[in-house]
């Protein structure tokens, strides 16, 4: 059950994910054909980073109980920014981990292929496949600090909470080729993300003082994600009509 729960809870924040993967795509024009092998290494990383960020968080809170408040603050505001904060825009150029790559390494701009470094004369370049790459592993660093605080509100088991992430990203790919064409149509997900996202939040806080059953906590994720979804779709009938 805590599997499931955190499952869920995994997958439906990699949604928000994924239309921030779409932007970084359509800024850095990425070819439909070259996107696939860029988000295979970026879940490959994605997974290496979660690992560590998820043994760490659980070490944290055995190592100092009371971080529990801090991760629950944190969901809280993660859940504020997502309904009511501006839409996230890439920004490419002024983007700090590129810029520490673009002046120790040479871009080959020009490179119209799949390569994340290029051989030429002797020297290495790298390309913009893998600046596409650093951007992806960068975003997804960042939602992990809003996702791993979100399962340990749900399970304190390493193994479950480290399994649940594993199996909820390694469909990121599909996912993604899936919601592509359809981001217009989940107009309310966000929403419900970010109830979700408060959600847990209070049941970390009230952790203490009451544990509230996985169950509980698997039928309320399933209510809130089948209602923005639900409202998503009357909502876009109504504009049809």
């Amino acid at each position: 059950m805590e599997f499931l729960t955190g499952y869920i809870i995994e997958k439906s924040l990699s949604v928000d994910n994924l239309f921030v993967f779409l932007m970084i795509f359509s800024v850095m024009n990425v070819k439909a054909e070259h996107q696939p092998h860029i988000l295979k290494w970026g879940i490959l990383g994605a997974i290496f980073f979660r690992i560590v960020f998820i043994i760490a968080g659980v070490a944290l809170i055995n190592l100092f109980h009371p971080i529990i408040y801090v991760f629950g603050a944190l969901l809280l505001y993660a859940a504020y920014k997502l309904a009511f904060g501006n839409d996230k825009k890439i920004d490419a150029e002024n983007n700090w981990l590129i810029k520490i790559f673009i002046k120790y390494f040479k871009l080959m701009p020009d490179y119209d292929g799949r390569k994340f470094f290029i051989k030429e004369n002797g020297k290495t370049y790298i390309t913009t496949m893998f600046l596409t790459l650093l951007l992806i592993e960068s975003s997804d660093i960042v939602f992990a600090i809003d996702s791993i605080p979100a399962i340990i509100a749900i399970t304190r088991d390493t193994f479950i909470i480290i399994s649940s992430n594993i199996f909820a990203i390694l469909g990121l790919r599909a996912l993604y080729f899936a919601l592509a064409g359809l981001v217009e149509l989940f107009k309310y997900l966000k929403y419900g993300v970010s109830l979700l996202l408060f959600y847990v939040g209070i049941k970390m806080l009230l952790s203490d003082f009451y544990k509230i059953p996985t169950e509980v906590s698997l039928i309320i994720i399933t209510i809130i994600l089948t209602a923005s979804i639900l409202l998503s779709l009357i909502r876009k009938r109504k504009f049809a009509e």
